[in-house]
């Protein structure tokens, strides 16, 4: 499986990109939201490093190899996280990313279904079917600091705390922002168990001091 690529930008298409690496051109698909990041970030013909998500497109008499392309590997969770719900495959899920996923993220967890059925391919029921899987499961990609080229973030072991100031430092919050979130975080809830709970709470903390 590809899970990496890394090539100078030669094409932007609708919804994809065209990759060169070592005299061979790659399509990639990639969701709006990173499209948008790119235009921003990245003029033709400099190199692009993507995390990939590397699928089989069946069809009747064929199989397609399909790679979709994130910025980061928070992005990638997210996206493989939002295809567990019934009903919604990477091409459907790919399709729907228009908006920041931090956006996208906030409204799951408030339950905001007409902003989930706004998505293109989402409609009303498959609206309350992501609210319902995935609701207080994706704080931590509210935190999302959209439209920054963040580097590949690694999977630490050990202290949850350091993996949790990993995560936001490469999300572009500064060390010292970081461990404020995190310790006040802690603060509130001195039974959290993982970097993933630490990393919710941070974000319903970041939601509160919003809503004041």
């Amino acid at each position: 499986m590809i899970s990496h690529i890394s090539g100078k930008l030669k094409k932007r298409k609708e919804n994809s990109i065209i990759l060169e690496l070592n005299g061979l051109s790659y399509e990639v698909l990639v969701p709006q939201v990173v499209m948008c990041s790119l235009e921003k970030n990245c003029p033709l013909d400099t190199t692009v490093d993507l995390i990939t998500f590397h699928y089989y497109q069946l069809e009747p008499s064929r199989s397609t190899p399909v790679l979709i392309g994130f910025l980061n590997e928070i992005e990638k969770e997210f996206f493989e996280r939002f295809i567990t719900v019934s009903g919604v495959g990477p091409k459907a899920a790919l399709r729907a990313l228009s908006l920041p996923i931090s956006t996208i993220a906030q409204a799951i967890d408030n339950g905001d279904a007409a902003l989930l059925k706004s998505l293109p391919g989402i409609g009303e029921q498959r609206a309350k079917e992501i609210i319902a899987k995935l609701q207080g499961k994706v704080g931590k990609f509210g935190l999302i600091q959209d439209g920054q080229v963040a580097v590949t973030i690694s999977k630490l072991d050990g202290n949850i705390k350091e993996e949790a100031l990993e995560v936001l430092l490469q999300l572009q919050y500064s060390r010292t922002e970081a461990k404020t979130m995190i310790d006040k975080a802690i603060q509130r809830n001195p039974q959290l168990k993982s970097a993933e709970e630490l990393l919710n709470e941070v974000y319903k903390q970041k939601t509160v001091s919003q809503k004041k």
